[in-house]
């Protein structure tokens, strides 16, 4: 049994000096039931303590001007012109955190770049790999690629990148989906579509491995069975190390779950689901109880589908990025419906299906978010991010940039994150008017 000893307090100095004094001692047992361990603080907390000193002894961070004119004297780093590959240099991003994704192990920047505008028509590769390199330098670790969004040409000048660059493999995580093709008959989730789409992937990146492969979209048409296991094989040959999905619904990611835990076949860890402050249901209401379930993970795609990136607020198409919208969806309809002509460019098919009265209210509300990022000092593209951040679920917020100025200004909203306080929250929850209620329980005992 443990003991504490009491001594007499005194001088300390006259203690040492005086050898010859012995000092009364007295021992009292501990009982085993008081005994405890000092808390160990978590690694969230530890590394928000090692960012800030790292943030107090290296200064302030560098100025917009300053980070872009170091980016553009900066020369790609290979293997043969520098040695051995380099590891990712330490930088502060202040705001910038590392999250568990889902319940797995793997640790992702609470914002990542999502590259369906990156890698969009229009966007020299020269200026594609600016914006890649700030991302990296910013600590975002995290590249999400999609064919559904920029065909193949993503994921090859991803993969050019990344070898010129020579960065080291464990220093960021790369995420492609599978199920979307260019050519229709490709289309499904089949156990052959599967693994081709893997291994078609994996040629075009030059990589080893791909950190997770997301499945967009259930195929109705194939049996979840076959699915999990496609993707458990998937992981067991090395080729992925880990699975998630986009656009499934909640009773779609539990049936893939439970099919896992009935197969003994690895469960996905994430789910990227659209988020913004005119959708909310499936991100507020059921993702959270997901993640405390079964560990699914949430990463929100399009924060920025609003209008929002060119910082005007045009009459039209509220709900989406003129910038981008035409890149996205020049061949494939938001509903992902081959029904839909694909000669239908830009967004003019979309007007069709808005409602005029659904657009004049999201117009009226966003005017009165513009007056109150006008009151915070930031643009409404960043109040968007941030207030999507705000939301403790968002494991990882994906963003989307077409230039540096565009992503460094998309950084700069982590800093308004804690600035958003309850009162300026109760105000944009005033001015949205649309949060979600989960409907009440009805019993099938009452409808008899």
């Amino acid at each position: 049994m443990s003991s504490i000893v009491l001594c007499s307090l005194g001088n300390n100095n006259a203690n040492n000096n005086d050898t010859n004094n012995n000092e009364e001692e007295e021992t009292f047992p501990i009982p085993t039931i008081y005994r405890c361990r000092a808390p160990i603080a978590s690694l969230d907390c530890m590394e928000e303590f090692q960012s800030t000193n790292e943030h107090l002894t290296q200064g302030t961070p560098q100025t917009k001007e300053q980070l872009l004119q170091s980016l553009s004297q900066q020369t790609p780093l290979t293997a043969s012109n520098h040695g051995p590959l380099i590891s990712r240099q330490s930088s502060v991003t202040p705001g910038l955190r590392y999250r568990n994704l889902g319940k797995s192990g793997l640790r992702v920047s609470n914002v990542g770049l999502g590259t369906w505008v990156t890698f969009g028509s229009g966007v020299k590769e020269e200026q594609a790999e600016e914006v890649i390199q700030l991302a990296y330098d910013s600590g975002i670790n995290v590249f999400d690629l999609s064919e559904a969004y920029s065909g193949v040409r993503a994921e090859l000048e991803l993969g050019r990148i990344l070898q010129r660059r020579g960065w080291k493999r464990s220093s960021y995580i790369v995420t492609t989906k599978i199920y979307w093709n260019t050519k229709s008959d490709e289309r499904g989730l089949s156990r052959k579509h599967v693994i081709e789409s893997v291994q078609a992937s994996l040629a075009r990146l030059q990589l080893g491995y791909i950190d997770v492969v997301i499945v967009h979209k259930a195929d109705p048409m194939c049996p979840m069975e076959e699915v999990v296991r496609a993707m458990n094989h998937v992981i067991s040959q090395g080729w992925a190390m880990y699975w998630g999905t986009a656009r499934w619904t909640p009773v779609e990611v539990m049936e893939a779950y439970t099919n896992c835990r009935q197969f003994n076949c690895v469960t996905p860890i994430s789910e990227q689901s659209e988020y913004h402050m005119f959708c909310r249901e499936k991100t507020e209401l059921y993702m959270p109880e997901l993640y405390n379930k079964i560990g699914v993970g949430l990463m929100a795609w399009s924060p920025l589908t609003m209008g929002l990136v060119s910082g005007k607020l045009e009459d039209g198409v509220p709900l989406f990025a003129r910038s981008s919208f035409k890149n996205k969806y020049s061949s494939f309809s938001w509903t992902e419906d081959e029904t839909q002509p694909a000669n239908k460019e830009g967004y003019t098919w979309l007007k069709e299906r808005l409602q005029p009265e659904e657009t004049r209210r999201q117009q009226e509300k966003l005017r009165d978010i513009s007056q109150l990022a006008d009151k915070l000092g930031c643009t409404v593209s960043q109040l968007a991010i941030a207030w999507c951040l705000k939301n403790e679920s968002v494991q990882c917020l994906l963003l989307g940039a077409t230039s540096v100025e565009q992503l460094y200004e998309s950084i700069q909203s982590l800093q308004l994150v804690p600035k958003l306080n309850t009162n300026t929250m109760n105000e944009l929850e005033r001015i949205l008017d649309n949060k979600p209620i989960r409907p009440p329980m009805v019993s099938t005992l009452a409808l008899r």
